[in-house]
């Protein structure tokens, strides 16, 4: 009896397994844009330049020079080059330093074909100021990638 159960339990941790390999590779859509930028938030957080440059539509990112993404900032900055971007959201740049000082609340996404919206929300506690945003992403060699921090309001 002993020795049934044992086979038994062998036997389903095989079909498992196998079942979760299965599942695993018949996948045929690129993730979820909402873990993209959670992702994203992850790599900021372990200064992991590479992560992020899966992660981000640098050229895109570049191409924006009427707005500044790093929030509470009156005048955009002019990014000539991906590195400024990945030092900007990596170590003590402005933008990270000034993301990670607020809560952040990362919404679920809008899909539309190929591109999708994610709303992310950066709460200031002490001023009761909240910066409500979209982040914009496409897909791009099947994984989605963020093209845009759009802020789109500031409420008191």
């Amino acid at each position: 009896m002993v020795m049934k159960n044992g086979l038994l339990g062998h036997l389903s941790l095989v079909v498992l397994l196998a079942l979760l390999v299965i599942s695993g590779c018949t996948s045929s859509g690129p993730s979820d844009p909402r873990a993209t930028v959670i992702a994203m938030f992850g790599a900021m957080e372990k200064n992991d330049k590479a992560a992020l440059a899966h992660l981000l539509d640098l050229g895109a990112l570049m191409s924006n020079v009427n707005e500044d993404y790093a929030l509470q900032t009156d005048n955009p900055r002019i990014i000539t080059n991906p590195q400024q971007i990945l030092d900007d959201l990596t170590g003590d740049g402005l933008t990270k330093t000034r993301w990670f000082a607020l809560q952040r609340i990362v919404n679920q996404a809008e899909v539309t074909g190929e591109t999708a919206t994610v709303q992310v929300t950066f709460v200031d506690k002490a001023s009761s100021t909240g910066y409500m945003t979209k982040f914009g992403l496409h897909i791009a060699n099947g994984k989605w990638k963020i093209y845009s921090f759009k802020t789109f309001q500031e409420a008191p």
